[in-house]
């Protein structure tokens, strides 16, 4: 458990108790820490964290503890999206600046499902609550959102449970020692590929709008 501390980034006793309580819980423990850690109070690194620890714990349930932190995350993203939604972009710059607020619409509008999954892909300091409600202000499509997010998030914690009951306490100590280093290589690497694939895709999509 003490890389899940770790990664709690210096909160006090009371979360540390929490997230012991969470890890007892197993997999409604992730639900429940997917769900914060999609709201409007994130605690960056928690879920990851508690993932790699129960994947590496018990090997063979991986893909369980990998489906449970997916799910918890996108019922939490899920719920940040209406709330953006009923709001509107009013509330929404008077949460972020308008500034930030026009460039990450311009990226869903340009992007769409591949800015919502690339980002859901990436761990912290990725600002991926901003756009969840960006895209739940900017009423895009529940499906397609779902989906990217289903999609990032999928990915990136199916990756983060295998290695983990892979290489279980090796991979534990490489963490505790770099930080979140090796999960943000992971993830990048993996982004990278999803990214290509999204970006071919959608020029592939443009020809062949050109040619009709």
């Amino acid at each position: 458990m003490n890389f899940l501390l770790v990664s709690s980034h210096g909160s006090n006793g009371i979360w540390n108790h929490v997230l012991h309580w969470l890890h007892h819980l197993g997999g409604p423990g992730l639900i429940l820490l997917g769900i914060v850690d999609s709201s409007l109070l994130p605690v960056p690194g928690s879920l990851d964290a508690l993932t790699i620890v129960l994947a590496a714990n018990q090997h063979e349930w991986w893909p369980y503890y990998a489906a449970m932190a997916t799910l918890g995350s996108l019922i939490g993203g899920y719920l940040t999206y209406r709330l953006a939604g009923k709001e509107g972009k009013a509330k929404l710059e008077k949460r972020l600046s308008q500034d930030k607020v026009r460039k990450i619409e311009n990226i869903v509008d340009r992007w769409g499902f591949g800015a919502i999954a690339i980002v859901a892909l990436l761990p912290p300091p990725a600002p991926m609550v901003p756009f969840l409600l960006a895209a739940g202000a900017a009423q895009y499509s529940r499906n397609k959102f779902l989906g990217a997010l289903a999609l990032g998030r999928g990915i990136r914690y199916t990756v983060l449970a295998f290695l983990a009951a892979r290489y279980g306490g090796t991979l534990l100590r490489l963490i505790s020692h770099h930080g979140h280093v090796i999960i943000i290589l992971i993830a990048i690497s993996v982004a990278a590929g999803v990214g290509a694939f999204l970006f071919f895709r959608y020029h592939k999509k443009k020809r062949g709008r050109k040619r009709k």
